[in-house]
Parts: C-alpha cells; sequence; structure tokens
C-alpha cells in the first residue's frame, strides 16, 4: 500500500464527499464504485435493493465466502466544513463517513485483487440507504443471501473520539434497536386572547413532552439500557393563533424487545391520559425501524485478532452503543462482526455540519479490511 495508491484513494473519498446522494439515490455514487470494482477485475452486480453493488473476488478452490460491507449514502444536512473537498449538493452531505467507508472498502477490493493471499470468495457489499435503516433490508429481499451466498459478514463505522488506528468491537450486543414514534394532538385552535373558547394543543403537548421523560425514568428496570427522545416539535398555530394540532416526533433506543414494548405501551398510555385531562384526542404511531446489533462472540474476538497486527490498538468495549445501524439486518442471518475504526481525537462529532471523516483512517482502514478476509479465508 504505497503512498501513491493512498492519494488516489483519498482523491477518490473527496470525491465522494463533493457529491452526497441520500438513501437510494445513490446512483453516481454506485457507478463510480462499480467501475473501480470492474477495473480491477472483480465481478459486479449492480441494482441490488434499488442502488446496491456487490463484488465477488475468486481465489483458490474453497467454497467458503465471507462479505465486507461498506454503506454510501449521505444525510439531509448543510455542510459547514469550509473544505475544499465540501459538498456541491445543496442540503446534502456525509456527515456520518460513509464517503470514507466506501473509499476504504474499494481500496481493499483493489490490493486483494492483486494480491490474492486468501482461498474462497470475497463479496464487497456496497449498501444504499443505512441512514434510515431500509438499505440492508431491500438488499435481502432483493434475494442477496441466495444470489449471493456467504457465510460470515464484516463491517466497520468510524467513531469520532475513538484515536486514530484504533479498533473496537463488542462480543454479543454492540449497537441497540430504535423505534421511531409519532404523537400527535388534535383539538380546536383559534385566536390566542381566547384560550378559554378552544381546546388548543399546545399546552398538552408540552406537557406531555415532559411526562414522556417519566417512561424511562420511572417504568423501566433501571439495570436495562433505555433512552427516549423527543426531537421535534410541530403544531398549525402561528404567533396569535393558539394551534389546533401538535405532533410530536423522536425515537426510543433499547437492546429488548420487552422494552421497547413497555415503551411503546406506556406512552400509549400518557399520551391518551394527557389528551383527556386537556380535552383533545391523541394519536401513537410507533414503529420499528432498527433492530439490535449482536456481534458473534467468537468473529469478534477473530476480528480484533486479525486487526491487531495494523493498528495501535484492538480491543473490546465494556458497553454497547445506543446508536443504531442496519448492519443488524444481516446479523439476524449470519454471523459476523461490526466494528468501529478510530476518526480521531479531534474529529467533529457524526451528524454534525462540521464532521469530516480523516483521511489518515484510510490505510488502517484498507489493511484491516484484507486483514480479517485472509484470517478468515486462509490459503
Amino acid at each position: 500500500m504505497n503512498d501513491t495508491f493512498l492519494t488516489d484513494l483519498t482523491a477518490l473519498r473527496r470525491d465522494f464527499h463533493r457529491h452526497p446522494e441520500f438513501g437510494f439515490d445513490e446512483h453516481r455514487t454506485a457507478a463510480r464504485v462499480a467501475d473501480v470494482l470492474r477495473a480491477a477485475g472483480l465481478e459486479v452486480t449492480e441494482g441490488i435493493g434499488g442502488t446496491g453493488v456487490v463484488a465477488t473476488l475468486q481465489r483458490g478452490t474453497s467454497n467458503r465466502a465471507i462479505v465486507l460491507r461498506a454503506d454510501m449514502d449521505a444525510l439531509r444536512i448543510t455542510e459547514a466544513t469550509g473544505a475544499e473537498h465540501a459538498s456541491q449538493t445543496s442540503g446534502l452531505m456525509h456527515a456520518c463517513g460513509h464517503d470514507g467507508h466506501t473509499a476504504m472498502l474499494l481500496g481493499a477490493a483493489q490490493l486483494l485483487a492483486s494480491e490474492g493471499g486468501f482461498d474462497g470468495a470475497i463479496r464487497f457489499l456496497f449498501q444504499p440507504a443505512e441512514e434510515w435503516g431500509r438499505g440492508a433490508q431491500a438488499m435481502l429481499d432483493d434475494g442477496l443471501m441466495s444470489r449471493f451466498p456467504f457465510d460470515e459478514i464484516y463491517g466497520l463505522h468510524n467513531l469520532p473520539g475513538l484515536p486514530l488506528g484504533h479498533f473496537e468491537t463488542r462480543a454479543g450486543a454492540l449497537m441497540s434497536a430504535e423505534d421511531v414514534f409519532e404523537i400527535t394532538l388534535t383539538g380546536q385552535g383559534g385566536h390566542a386572547s381566547r384560550p378559554h373558547m378552544i381546546r388548543e394543543a399546545m399546552l398538552p403537548a408540552c406537557a406531555l413532552v415532559v411526562e414522556l421523560q417519566s417512561i424511562i425514568a420511572r417504568r423501566i428496570d433501571p439495570a436495562e439500557i433505555a433512552v427516549l427522545s423527543v426531537t421535534e416539535l410541530l403544531t398549525d398555530g402561528t404567533r396569535n393563533a393558539l394551534p389546533g394540532e401538535a405532533r410530536i416526533l423522536g425515537d426510543c433506543r433499547s437492546f429488548n424487545p420487552e422494552i421497547s414494548a413497555k415503551i411503546e405501551a406506556e406512552m400509549q398510555r400518557l399520551a391518551h391520559a394527557v389528551a383527556e385531562a386537556h380535552g383533545v384526542t391523541a394519536q401513537l404511531t410507533y414503529s420499528r425501524e432498527f433492530i439490535p446489533l449482536i456481534n458473534d462472540a467468537d468473529l469478534a474476538e477473530a476480528f480484533l485478532d486479525a486487526a491487531a497486527p495494523h493498528s495501535k490498538d484492538a480491543k473490546m468495549r465494556p458497553a454497547p452503543m445506543t446508536a443504531s445501524e442496519d448492519f443488524a439486518r444481516f446479523l439476524a442471518h449470519v454471523p459476523g462482526c461490526f466494528a468501529y475504526i478510530g476518526n480521531g481525537e479531534t474529529s467533529a462529532p457524526l451528524h454534525s455540519p462540521t464532521y469530516d471523516f480523516n483521511d489518515a483512517a484510510l490505510r488502517h482502514g484498507i489493511a484491516t479490511h484484507m486483514a480479517i478476509a485472509r484470517a478468515r479465508l486462509p490459503e
């Protein structure tokens, strides 16, 4: 992996960054990915699950196959990095580093194609629409497992705050489920000077936002990990008119399906109780978007063993994170391991307008992708 190779790959990563695409719209990105893979001599199939790309590299005689996966989609965030390679698409940016994940995996594919060092099939999976939790399932629904069979799957995600060259993972639960909710309170709006003549929705909405916090604080066992976040409060009011409708939106994170069910039941109870107290009606929509990400214990150890020679540190995390990842959908079908690669201690947070992937992490990510492939498909 020489400096010229890394310079070219950095330029490719920054090209992806300049041209971000939202989930299932990654047409330019997918086309560039496919072109690079074909030029390296891989067998490439496009359009899996919409805009997904799967490429296969076969060596030797083994019938074993593993998947190395990257995500390609960007976020609806307006970039504020000021970088020369900043997004050229208004309102979209790679604020989670998927441009870097894609570049790392392309680099690994190119080097594995030229160097070999394994026996079996490596499938390089470039997934759309991770951010809203639909891309993995779309690829599975499009016959991924039957069309491109594999035995194990591995993925990397950059982590701000984790030092450059460091890796972390965890045996068992690594990331949480994410449930999404929307509560609509409906009454009768009217003039702000005559609240006694109407059944406005703002006051009960504000009361409900506060009451919802009691679910985790007073209804969930403190030994369980759970988070409930209200992220939006939207109304049809204006400065001098009290709203007749208010919508409360947010998400919940947990690792236990029973906890998820209890949160939904308590939310339903509170929404109707608060609504009745204020003379309005309530409707709850609750959906489960992401499932918990559960790593195979043996493969988590295998990942760290493979990563160690190419890292400054590779270790198990003591506790899971309450972020979510639809890589979990693949792990529901085959064993595998998802892990974090350091983006540096001074990196802006993920999903921040000032975030950027650390190009110095490319070398570590490429080497680790290659190492786990060779370790799991030994010659």
